[in-house]
């Protein structure tokens, strides 16, 4: 008699999603869904709104990353303007996007994904949270609100508050930097890079106690694509596309960005309201890639800063002269993210021109179409606008970040439930292991709701013609 297990709500993501694996008569894992199940409906009601809004308008798709909304819509705006912002504004938009960078990576490495690590896959579901890593080690705990705190406090320093500030316009940003503001944030910079060092460190000590994980936690051949600088070195704000693939040979390189529809195409299937974006020239679903942290250190041929280099090279020691595969080691690659942005601050604040006052240019609509592309933490963002000669919009095409990892994440939690997951012998730290998967990812489905201690969970048996023969539901002892 087959069987259907749900796992709903998936615990310690931002967002609302559930898992549904369906096993055969023996008990093994068939097939594995991943259901976004919450509609975001931007691209509609943006329509009608004058353009220069939209930075604004779109910030409020989630409130965990607003900033990275910012960068692309701004930069989607100033396309639209047709014009080239001052370079001063450039730097200061670099700025507060690193500032996201560090604070997001912080938030899934720390908060969601740390207990799991430190206190194991197997541990007791009401201390594997971030108050059971406080109990164990408070250091880890107290580096996490840190880190956090420090990129929190500079997007705040620079667009006058932590959550969806209004400072980065179409054309620039609203207000020029002062030098008591930069030199508050230099402060902070070496106790950030410090923590993120000492982070990794012991991260490395961890990773060996996971063998089984690294191995089936979304280990498989894809391709990879991201943002590359001109001269091919990490970047997040700029630049042109790469793609590689899974044995790291080039696909697609020095791609303008403007050119995302040439070799990125979108699917929908109907148990997710979440696009399935993929390589457009290799059809779907063989186009499948991944983005974020482990796809842009994959692809890029340095990050350009010392302490970062030195980190990138010991990762690339994780799989020898090959992509590392394993999605397991996101977490090694935010790590060296988040020292990369300190560092990369560190220079850009260092810059004498980052005080210059010339911020914004201003502009009318200039053309009916625009793309702004940026890197967010969990990977590429693409915001894409068309307006009438009046500078409303018409229409509006989103493809978020984690949309990018959708076909990873399904064949992911596929390739870990059947690994994992014995249906006759069930354990909850089997179905944890399959939430471990997409929690790699640090999925961001548009708004953050994050379950303490026990997950709910619902596990329905079916008989062969689809009717449930009986149901076990476990409420969670804390609310979301």
């Amino acid at each position: 008699m087959s069987k259907t297990i749900t796992i709903n709500p998936v615990s310690r993501i931002e967002g609302h999603a559930h898992i549904t694996l369906h096993l055969n008569d023996a008990g093994k894992v068939d097939n594995a869904q991943f259901h976004l199940t919450q509609f975001r409906g931007f691209e509609k009601f943006c329509e009608g709104r004058p353009f220069p809004e939209m930075p604004a308008l779109t910030a409020r798709t989630c409130g965990i990353c607003p900033v990275s909304h910012l960068v692309a819509s701004s930069k989607a705006c100033d396309h639209l303007l047709s014009v080239t912002i001052p370079p001063t504004a450039a730097k200061l938009r670099r700025l507060m996007n690193l500032a996201q960078l560090a604070q997001s990576h912080a938030l899934s490495f720390f908060h969601l994904s740390s207990a799991d690590l430190l206190l194991g896959m197997d541990s007791d579901p009401k201390q594997r949270n971030v108050f059971g890593l406080l109990a164990v080690d408070p250091q880890m705990a107290r580096d996490g609100i840190r880190l956090r705190q420090i990129g929190q406090t500079i997007i705040e320093m620079l667009g006058g508050k932590k959550i969806h500030p209004g400072w980065m316009v179409p054309g620039g940003v609203n207000e020029p930097l002062t030098e008591e503001k930069r030199q508050d944030m230099l402060a902070m910079l070496p106790e950030g890079l410090e923590i993120a060092q000492r982070t990794l460190k012991s991260f490395k000590k961890v990773i060996a106690k996971f063998p089984e994980e690294i191995k089936y936690f979304g280990n498989f051949p894809t391709m990879y694509l991201s943002l590359i600088g001109s001269d091919g070195s990490l970047e997040h704000y700029d630049g042109y596309f790469r793609i590689k693939d899974s044995n790291g040979a080039m696909v697609e390189d020095m791609v303008p960005l403007t050119d995302y529809e040439r070799v990125i195409g979108e699917a929908v299937e109907p148990y997710s309201y979440m696009k399935f974006p993929y390589y457009l020239p290799a059809g779907y679903p063989e186009g499948i890639y991944r983005v974020g942290p482990l796809a842009r250190l994959n692809n890029c041929d340095f990050c350009g800063s010392p302490v970062a280099d030195a980190a990138l090279d010991e990762f690339r020691q994780l799989q020898r002269g090959e992509p590392v595969s394993s999605s397991f080691h996101f977490h090694y690659a935010r790590l060296v993210e988040i020292i990369f942005s300190m560092e990369r601050m560190q220079e850009l604040l260092e810059d004498p021109e980052i005080l210059a006052t010339r911020v914004r240019a201003r502009a009318r609509g200039n053309r009916n179409e625009g793309i702004g592309v940026a890197e967010a933490p969990r990977g590429t963002l693409i915001h894409h606008y068309k307006i009438d000669d009046d500078g409303l919009m018409t229409w509006a095409n989103l493809i978020i970040a984690t949309g990018h990892n959708n076909l990873a994440m399904n064949h992911g939690i596929k390739q870990a439930a059947e690994y994992f997951v014995d249906g006759k012998n069930l354990q909850e730290g089997m179905l944890n292991r399959v939430e471990a998967v997409i929690r790699c990812y640090d999925p961001c489905l548009s708004c953050a709701s994050h379950a303490f201690g026990q997950m709910p969970l619902k596990i329905e048996l079916l008989d062969a013609s689809g009717i449930v023969v009986d149901e076990l539901v476990r409420d969670s002892p804390h609310s979301p």
